[in-house]
């Protein structure tokens, strides 16, 4: 015969001499209970190593405290820390996290179906949202959804991102005050919207100051991605300033530069995007975009508590300009 795995509710009554009621309100809030009744309630719930169930207040009051943190990618140190920060403040919050890793390390859209089998109060994602199917299949879980980086929204789904227009401009400006005559941009997968959007930024800045537009190079988010693309880029013709759709595709990139013999930034100047921590290791001292993680992250819970609040609120996206990072990459 297989034991039963925990202790209930009903033995723990038997045990103190008590109604189920009266345990039920021991561990409700608020509740009233006599101190004698609570101390009797306690002792046996210590006794047999009783743990009240979440699954009857999710069941009466449809709120689990739950919020699903959805990630992918984690070798890339910017997804870790969103991790990390957003974690630390739903806990502060007073919310359990349940943490869903999915393949992907920039779109939500595989998942989306999935997630709204969750009895959660939230979802929040640094992936995308892609298509307005995959919106809508999340709006109709009437869950509130934040996604990073995203250009797709719906009622009870919204967005949170860097200005990643913004970020390209700059980028272009960065580059064009220390000479640039031969642009290049090493972009992420086709349909990222994050790395579509630097790229429409730096087209634009560039034609501002009156420089040619990139060539392009499409590449995984990754080390080998970048160091592959930057190969590929210096066997078409010269490039002598690199804007990166983020960190790793950067310092894949400087690591294959160096190898071809050519010196960074003498020679070539590279900018990244994210700025996560090895971005300021000595052997990189990479320009780049941080994204200020901690104020995505609070637009994300301001928009997910305003959500919760108002059950027929649109989606919105708020953009969160970049801190362009200058270090010794572009320094001429």
């Amino acid at each position: 015969m297989v034991s039963k795995r925990y202790p209930t509710s009903i033995e723990v009554a038997r045990l103190a001499g008590v109604s189920q009621s009266a345990v039920s309100r021991t561990f409700t809030p608020g509740a009233s209970v006599s101190a004698r009744t609570r101390d009797k309630v306690l002792a046996a719930a210590e006794t047999l190593g009783f743990r009240p169930s979440l699954i009857p207040k999710i069941m009466l009051t449809d709120r689990s405290g739950l919020v699903a943190l959805v990630v992918g990618g984690l070798e890339n140190a910017f997804y870790a820390r969103v991790v990390q920060i957003l974690s630390s403040r739903l806990r502060e919050a007073g919310n359990q996290i349940l943490l869903v890793p999915v393949d992907s390390d920039y779109t939500l859209d595989a998942v989306a179906a999935r997630l709204t089998q969750y009895r959660v109060d939230a979802i929040v994602s640094a992936l995308a949202v892609l298509s307005p199917d995959a919106a809508e299949t999340l709006s109709a879980s009437r869950i509130p959804v934040v996604s990073f980086n995203t250009p797709v929204t719906a009622a009870r789904v919204g967005s949170v991102s860097s200005d990643n227009v913004l970020g390209g401009r700059q980028a272009a400006a960065l580059l064009h005050a220390t000479g640039l005559r031969h642009p290049a941009f090493i972009a992420g997968p086709a349909d990222s919207p994050a790395s579509t959007e630097r790229l429409s930024g730096f087209r634009h800045g560039l034609r501002e100051a009156g420089l040619p537009a990139p060539r392009v190079a499409g590449a995984a988010y990754t080390y080998e991605g970048g160091a592959e693309a930057a190969t590929r880029l210096y066997a078409e013709g010269p490039v002598d300033g690199l804007f990166c759709a983020n960190d790793l595709c950067a310092l894949g990139t400087m690591d294959a530069l160096r190898r071809a013999g050519r010196r960074i930034p003498e020679d070539v100047r590279v900018i990244g995007y994210d700025d996560i921590p090895a971005a300021a290791w000595g052997g990189y001292d990479l320009t780049s975009f941080d994204q200020d993680v901690p104020a995505l992250v609070e637009a994300a819970l301001a928009m997910i508590a305003r959500m919760s609040i108002d059950d027929a609120a649109d989606g919105e996206r708020v953009l969160i300009p970049p801190r362009l990072m200058e270090r010794g990459s572009t320094r001429v």
